[in-house]
């Protein structure tokens, strides 16, 4: 009686350890499959943001102005060409630069960048060496802050803030400032040592779309130190102030 007994109970086991293996395994495959999607690497995505196509009236010669960005990439490596220009409305191009960027996430809202810029006016054309920080500084505002290196050993920076001030869902006011500096004197260009210049901007955007957004505004550019100096020597005026319209947009 015993041994009928002690057999049922084995049988029991065995059955027992085979019902909990059968539903171990559909749990442990879903568990290596959400494991999988974990590690997979995210998609690539892209984008590309014109934020200021803009005529520009002042006390003087008008001008059309522009400034882009785009990047391809993931969450923690990014691909990012950034471009900005000026010319005259009744002449050729004055200003343009080109930046193509290599950007790596370091900390939840900053990214570190490298790669190169080149000028292609004001002649002569310049190579740098480009190296900057990118991200959103406390109180949600968005800092640029690059140096470069040109072909020649001459070394440079720019520091940019911006920061969005919601009037409305679709009235949006912008405040922006823009340094930059040099490490030397950059007679073909006109550059002296020191803070260059600095300009203030303030567009009013209204957003149609979250995509496409026409604004007005006004920018103050100042010349400052020696590169002041030198602005005055060619009879220029180192202060400039313009009323602005243009569109911002993006895909």
């Amino acid at each position: 009686m015993r041994l009928i007994k002690a057999g049922q109970h084995k049988a029991v086991l065995l059955a027992g350890m085979l019902t909990l293996a059968s539903l171990s395994g559909p749990a442990r495959a879903g568990e290596e499959h959400e494991a999988q999607q974990f590690h997979e690497e995210p998609p690539v995505l892209a984008t590309l943001l014109v934020d200021q196509l803009e005529h520009r009236w002042r006390d003087g010669e008008n001008s059309v102005d522009w400034e882009s960005r785009g990047w391809i990439g993931g969450d923690t490596h990014k691909f990012w060409v950034n471009a900005r220009g000026s010319k005259p409305v009744e002449g050729g191009v004055e200003k343009a630069e080109f930046q193509f960027l290599y950007s790596r996430m370091v900390s939840e809202f900053w990214d570190v960048q490298a790669g190169i810029r080149y000028d292609v006016r004001p002649q002569p054309q310049t190579t740098y060496a480009v190296a900057g920080v990118k991200g959103i500084a406390p109180y949600y505002f968005d800092v640029t802050a690059q140096a470069f290196l040109s072909d020649e050993g001459n070394l440079s920076g720019r520091i940019e803030a911006e920061y969005d001030v919601l009037i409305t869902q679709k009235l949006i006011l912008q405040p922006l400032a823009e340094i930059n500096l040099s490490a030397q004197r950059v007679r073909e260009l006109d550059l002296g040592r020191g803070i260059n210049n600095i300009e203030l901007g303030l567009r009013l955007r209204y957003e149609v779309v979250k995509e496409f957004a026409p604004y007005v505004g006004v920018s103050w550019e100042r010349k400052l130190g020696e590169t002041a100096n030198i602005a005055r020597r060619h009879g220029e005026d180192p202060s400039d102030l313009a009323f602005l319209a243009g569109v911002r947009f993006w895909f």
